[in-house]
């Protein structure tokens, strides 16, 4: 006697995934990548803008510290400058070399290699020798029309 052999059927919970199974798990997981990628995205934007401020701030107190050195010219410091790149005045000035106009093309050429050459500084000279250094930049990263990003310093000498 020869019987035939019956194929065994796994039971109902045990038969695998079915392809929509399948394409709902790509689906999720498509997502969740998409929502990573975005979020990468975001860390590297916040990260470019907080290492602006950053030298933003830099920038400001190595002023600061400048003008506290020099007081004897203080008000030759007063005013507004707008940020430069490149030439002959972004070598820094040494010894009797250091003027303070001297100084203020080489931070302004400094300003200018952090921040942009649309970076703007004013010094504002207030009563009891309070200096106030405001630095305004554009961050564009967000936002073409974002405007400008402003950072204001001050101390009494």
């Amino acid at each position: 006697m020869h019987m035939k052999a019956r194929p065994r059927h796994a039971p109902r919970g045990m038969r695998g995934f079915s392809l929509i199974e399948v394409l709902i798990a790509i689906l999720v997981l498509s997502f969740g990548l998409l929502g990573l990628a975005m979020l990468q995205t975001m860390s590297v934007r916040f990260a470019e803008s907080a290492n602006y401020r950053t030298q933003t701030t830099n920038l400001a107190y190595e002023l600061l510290d400048q003008i506290r050195v020099n007081r004897v010219n203080l008000a030759s410091y007063e005013g507004t400058y707008r940020a430069t790149a490149g030439g002959d005045d972004c070598a820094p000035a040494t010894g009797a070399n250091l003027t303070t106009a001297r100084y203020m093309a080489a931070w302004r050429c400094r300003l200018g290699r952090t921040l942009g050459d649309d970076a703007t500084a004013n010094v504002a000279i207030g009563a009891d020798d309070e200096v106030t250094v405001t630095i305004n930049w554009g961050d564009e990263r967000w936002n073409a029309d974002s405007g400008t990003q402003s950072l204001e310093a001050t101390t009494r000498l």
